[in-house]
């Protein structure tokens, strides 16, 4: 993939799914998904910062987070994507989100992952698949030497996709993030770019097989 691709319009395939970020042109798709898991995932996320448009309820806060993201991009410090999963009779249906966030370059060359899902959706192993194609196009495409997914110890949903994938734990981070107002302790577990060498051959061939 070409350095301008991976900037302005980075497209990651899996095998059911495909990974793009979101457009202004997703906003109706994006708000009835999230409007439909509101209150899972208010749970699990940090509070709206006081005075802040709802881009769920916003259509131009909306479309300023797409900026935003896109301005990510084109400084190398963050990839967001939408989940959208493949169907063979319709266009690709919005499923969730997968970000690429807090890239650091330099001798550290990391980067924090964090996903949510459709409930609708969940229990058919999208968020894993997910995210071993972006493991692919991190340690491929970015040059990244670490990623890194924080849970709460209580997300049982979210840690079963980590321990899916056999992500390493490291410990637990006390008081690591704000969540819903409270600090909460995470579990932090990554894999390095010499952890997936060593497994991408059979990451690859259990999650996107033949997806490129």
């Amino acid at each position: 993939m070409a350095t301008e691709e991976i900037v302005d319009s980075p497209v990651v395939q899996g095998r059911r799914l495909v990974l793009r970020p979101l457009e202004s042109e997703d906003f109706h798709d994006w708000r009835d998904v999230r409007r439909r898991n509101a209150d899972r995932l208010a749970s699990w996320e940090p509070r709206r910062g006081f005075g802040q448009p709802d881009p769920v309820e916003d259509q131009q806060a909306f479309a300023m987070r797409c900026a935003t993201r896109r301005r990510e991009r084109q400084l190398g410090t963050g990839w967001g994507f939408g989940v959208f999963v493949i169907d063979d009779v319709a266009p690709p249906a919005f499923a969730g989100e997968l970000n690429l966030a807090n890239v650091v370059r330099g001798a550290f060359r990391s980067a924090h992952v964090g996903y949510w899902m459709d409930e609708d959706r969940a229990g058919n192993g999208y968020i894993p698949e997910a995210l071993v194609a972006l493991c692919r196009f991190a340690f491929e495409e970015v040059d990244l030497h670490r990623v890194q997914v924080s849970i709460v110890p209580r997300n049982t949903r979210s840690r079963r996709v980590v321990e899916k994938l056999e992500f390493r734990c490291e410990g637990l981070a006390e008081r690591y993030l704000e969540i819903a107002g409270v600090w909460e302790d995470h579990l932090r577990y990554a894999m390095t770019a010499e952890e997936w060498c060593v497994r991408r051959a059979e990451l690859v061939g259990s999650w996107l097989e033949d997806a490129g």
